[in-house]
């Protein structure tokens, strides 16, 4: 079943010289980890907005499950969907279960009292994020790794059906960004989540994502499997520059999928 459903999508900001988006057609499966790949400025978080109802398209039609995007009304959509920033400003201090609290304003309203439902999984969400022993300590005294692992407890705390991010690792050491996608996995995998991710991260999303679209001055360059978009002449073309694709041979997650090793010289034109 498809949950998102996308035909002839585009959009284009004022003044802008070409669209951001042009003819994007795709689908996400209920239960993919579905990876939204490109170069900066190739319209991945344009996509997302657009997918979840921030923009609205200046042609084409985005259906999630089954319903025009724009008829669902924002506290609906927020029941369904979590959204998951690059990052975000913090107005005032607040601790970081006050902050995981913010993902159960869907369903009891800002001033709404919250039941034991909502307080299990608020624990739940804290839990599994790794966040549970940050509880009573500020926001802003997080590392930024941190302060993302929260803003992901806080998402999974909406207890939505699909979880969209947007570049959830960027900055982020290592250890964070396996934590992240190895979260992202287990969620697909062991609670039926869904999950959108645009990342920079070509070879996490290889190992981890179950589908890739490779995106491209708005449009699709490539759109499948892993196998299937990561390949050196695609990816060498779209990002200018020389790459081998190899294969990740140890065991566990991502076995056998493609990985690239940029190579040493840069080209001056599109590779042929």
């Amino acid at each position: 079943m498809s949950l998102f459903e996308l035909r002839d999508v585009s959009y284009s900001y004022p003044s802008a010289p070409r669209p951001a988006l042009d003819g994007i057609s795709l689908d996400v499966a209920e239960g993919a980890l579905f990876a939204l790949l490109g170069p900066n400025g190739s319209g991945k978080s344009t996509l997302l907005r657009v997918m979840l109802g921030e923009l609205s398209t200046s042609s084409g039609g985005v259906t999630y499950a089954g319903r025009p995007s724009d008829s669902w009304g924002r506290r609906e959509i927020a029941t369904q969907i979590a959204f998951v920033p690059q990052a975000e400003p913090m107005a005032f201090p607040m601790t970081v279960r006050a902050l995981v609290e913010m993902g159960r304003y869907p369903h009891t309203g800002i001033l709404g009292r919250m039941g034991p439902h909502d307080r299990e999984a608020i624990d739940e969400a804290m839990e599994r994020a790794g966040v549970a022993e940050l509880g009573g300590r500020s926001i802003r005294n997080l590392s930024g790794g941190e302060r993302q692992r929260v803003r992901i407890a806080r998402a999974l705390a909406q207890e939505p059906k699909i979880l969209v991010l947007d570049e959830p690792t960027a900055a982020l050491d290592l250890h964070f960004e396996m934590e992240t996608f190895e979260l992202m996995r287990e969620l697909t995998e062991e609670r039926a989540f869904t999950v959108v991710v645009a990342t920079h991260n070509l070879n996490l999303a290889a190992r981890y994502a179950t589908r890739l679209l490779l995106l491209a001055e708005g449009r699709i360059e490539a759109l499948g499997s892993p196998e299937d978009v990561i390949t050196a002449e695609t990816i060498g073309r779209v990002y200018r520059w020389p790459v081998i694709v190899t294969s990740y041979e140890e065991s566990g997650p991502g076995s056998g999928s493609p990985q690239v090793v940029p190579l040493s010289e840069a080209v001056s034109s599109t590779p042929g």
